[in-house]
């Protein structure tokens, strides 16, 4: 009735693509979260990549320090 399929054609090659993505998303997954675990540390990349003098600007532009200790702290900087 069958034929040399044995009723069982379709759901073997289901099977083996359901078992492919099976696992192409768990490792999609595990990636993702590796990622996301590595960046959720604290900073992103742009913050780790500011200089002292860039730090030192934006203090001074949230008025964090005034105009003499900014321009202070930026000629020890720059010497």
């Amino acid at each position: 009735m069958y034929g040399h399929m044995n009723g069982y054609g379709w759901s073997w090659g289901g099977m083996g693509l359901g078992m492919l993505l099976f696992w192409v998303l768990l490792i999609a997954g595990i990636v993702m979260l590796v990622r996301s675990c590595r960046n959720s540390g604290g900073r992103s990349n742009d913050e780790r990549e500011k200089s002292a003098l860039d730090l030192l600007k934006e203090r001074y532009a949230r008025g964090e320090i005034g105009q003499e200790e900014f321009m202070q702290k930026k000629r020890d900087l720059e010497s």
